[in-house]
């Protein structure tokens, strides 16, 4: 039932009246005036139109959507989409019509799509809510759910020209009621749906929304927009100037197995790759080209992308030889120079495809000088072996016939290299959290928070890392020379001393931290230079020297949609300036521990040994910040790692009485 249906094709009631033609079941159109429309009367009383009624679409005045949901409620209607705006996206009075209007659908049960959206297309069914011109949509296996009516309307013009389809399109609007997550479950039962397709502009629910993607059954490829967020709070610690929003978002999606894309083409690049293209099982790819330029091009863009340029081994090389002329390029990329036909072309994917050195192949097809582009598609087509092959369609109108066979085929094409190693990278990427993602997160014992709040004193903070189950140097607070020498003492030279200033980060570079002292004049001297050079000094840290191999950082921020995130990386006064850094979704699995160090050099360089001891602390770090959600940022820098032991030398802690 359309709610502002209108015989004037000026319109949009008009819009979505005509696409609602292609409906195979009954449609009821309600409007100010009566009259006629494609053959189906339009009435001007709810009363007017019979049971049962399953959706309606409300495109009139945000001011009356209240009352028509109330009149729907009382009809027992259930599921309505508010197609009109003047909601909360004008703030004012439309946030409360907003509230009401949900306030309302709560009462009855009734669930709404939008507002603010321009509805639903089911190329399936087929339905189309929509007053988008042409009606309908390509139909295909691709969902797609979108926070932006005007991406669908543009993206399925493309798609047209693109040669892909859509198994369902939803556009969520305001998302007052129905929410993205919501509707994942949706759209992934639906047995017409093979992967799915998402703009997102941020997230309500962060957790839920991983732990339903993580349990979706079809691959989900996001391009989340707003990555750039120049209002973003400054940081008070290296891990929050390091996490920023983003970092939460990948984070996340890496948990649930969410390909994030960075472009519209790049997106449904990706979808379509992942509707179509097997598992691939290992990083090592094989090129297949006439022409060495592309090759050289495509070798670049799969190292860019993560994964690694196959070696090719000597029988494959030797049937190489056998087949190709003798000047061909034989190593990888294989060119197979510019007389390479179809026969060429197949046979040598076939040998390359043979070897237990290559995971996967991307085969370049410039217009050949002596054979049809189509038909060097349909050669290639034919060779099965299990492994992701991707065409590389290189040109314009002379290769829309090869485009035609590639689609026919349900073989992805791309214009250009590098579009192609993007898209391995994300099937690869994909297939490794398939075979990966089992694993439940590792779980330490439970821990005792000190009834603190606020940023703490180095005291405080490490007595805090400590109650996490992280050892922690000796640490004695002084609030004059003669303390901080007793301390020492008792302690035993050589001591590091470090100033107590609060909101100080940087205490090295502020000339706040003196290692090294061997006796009670150095420790004297030192504390009346922290004096004279920092304000607001509330004392010094008096510390054991600690005999170590290296230093990393490892860190925890609360961020508001997805809870904990644990930082990892390398450690010491270079952190913000060096930013090899990574982070992951607490509490941490141990795929997580694996992508933390092989994301950064402090991980990479460390020995296993080392692995085992840092791998502990990470794991104890993410349980503590997850388990305490007034932990806002804790941040051991640096954890000193040695082959026998770690500890924490220095620590920051905000607690959530901090921020009011």
């Amino acid at each position: 039932m359309l709610i502002g249906a209108t015989s004037d094709p000026a319109k949009l009631g008009y819009g979505v009246a005509a696409n609602l033609r292609m409906f195979p079941g009954p449609v009821h159109y309600l409007g100010r005036e009566a009259g006629v429309m494609f053959d189906t009367p339009i009435v001007t009383s709810l009363d007017e139109i019979p049971d049962p009624v399953d959706l309606a679409i409300l495109l009139i005045p945000a001011g009356s959507v209240p009352g028509v949901l109330e009149d729907c409620g009382r009809r027992g209607i259930r599921s309505a989409v508010i197609a009109s705006g003047g909601f909360r996206e004008i703030g004012g009075a439309g946030v409360e019509i907003e509230a009401a209007s949900v306030e309302i659908a709560k009462r009855y049960g009734i669930r709404l799509l939008g507002p603010n959206c321009i509805g639903v297309i089911d190329t399936h069914v087929p339905l189309d809510t929509t007053f988008l011109t042409p009606s309908g949509a390509p139909e295909g296996s691709i969902a797609f759910l979108s926070h932006s009516g005007a991406l669908c309307a543009a993206v399925i013009d493309w798609a047209r020209d693109e040669g892909f389809g859509f198994s369902r399109i939803v556009s969520l609007g305001n998302q007052a009621d129905l929410t993205e997550t919501d509707l994942l479950p949706e759209v992934a039962s639906d047995p017409e749906t093979a992967a799915i397709a998402m703009y997102l502009e941020g997230i309500g629910d962060g957790r839920r929304f991983v732990e339903v993607a993580e349990g979706i059954g079809v691959p989900i490829v996001v391009l989340k927009a707003g990555r750039f967020d120049a209002g973003r709070d400054a940081a008070a610690s290296h891990t929050g100037a390091l996490a920023g929003g983003e970092a939460a978002f990948d984070a996340a999606f890496r948990r649930a197995g969410v390909v994030r894309a960075s472009s519209t083409k790049e997106m449904f690049d990706w979808a379509r790759t992942l509707e179509t293209v097997s598992p691939m099982h290992g990083t090592h790819v094989a090129v297949v080209t006439n022409a060495g330029g592309p090759g050289v091009l495509a070798a670049d863009a799969v190292e860019e992308n993560g994964l690694e340029m196959a070696y090719l081994s000597e029988e494959t090389l030797h049937e190489l030889r056998n087949l190709l002329p003798p000047v061909a390029g034989l190593g990888n990329p294989v060119d197979m120079l510019a007389s390479a036909g179809p026969d060429t072309y197949a046979r040598t994917l076939a040998l390359v495809l043979a070897d237990d050195n290559v995971d996967a192949a991307i085969v370049i097809v410039p217009p050949p000088p002596r054979s049809r582009t189509e038909d060097v598609v349909d050669a290639v087509v034919l060779v099965k072996t299990g492994k992701p092959v991707l065409l590389v369609l290189m040109g314009g109108p002379e290769t829309s016939g090869a485009v035609r066979h590639a689609l026919a085929a349900g073989v992805p094409w791309f214009r250009f290299p590098g579009e192609a190693a993007g898209a391995l990278g994300a099937l690869y990427r994909h297939s490794s959290w398939e075979r990966h993602s089992r694993s439940s997160p590792v779980m330490a014992g439970p821990c005792d928070m000190p009834d603190v709040d606020g940023w703490l004193d180095q005291e405080s903070a490490l007595a805090v890392i400590q109650a996490a189950g992280v050892a922690a140097v000796p640490t004695i607070f002084a609030s004059d020379a003669a303390g901080a020498v007793a301390a020492a003492s008792s302690m035993g030279y050589p001591v590091v001393v470090k100033a107590d200033v609060e909101g100080l980060i940087h205490k090295s570079r502020a000339g706040g931290v003196a290692i090294g002292l061997r006796n009670e004049d150095e420790v004297r001297q030192e504390m009346a230079g922290m004096t004279a050079r920092l304000d607001s000094l509330r004392g010094v840290v008096v510390q054991s020297m600690i005999d170590h191999d290296d230093e990393v950082v490892v860190g925890a921020i609360r961020d508001a949609r997805f809870g904990a995130l644990v930082m990892f990386g390398s450690g010491g006064v270079d952190v913000e300036r060096t930013s090899d850094v990574a982070f992951a979704l607490a509490p941490i699995t141990r795929e997580d521990i694996s992508y933390l160090f092989d994301q950064t050099e402090a991980g990479r360089r460390l020995s296993p040994i080392q692995r085992d001891l840092v791998s502990d602390v990470i794991v104890r770090v993410g349980v503590f910040a997850d388990a305490y959600s007034e932990i806002r940022e804790l941040e051991i820098n640096p954890l000193v790692v040695s082959e026998d032991h770690v500890i924490a030398v220095d620590a920051r802690v905000l607690r959530s009485g901090a921020l009011g």
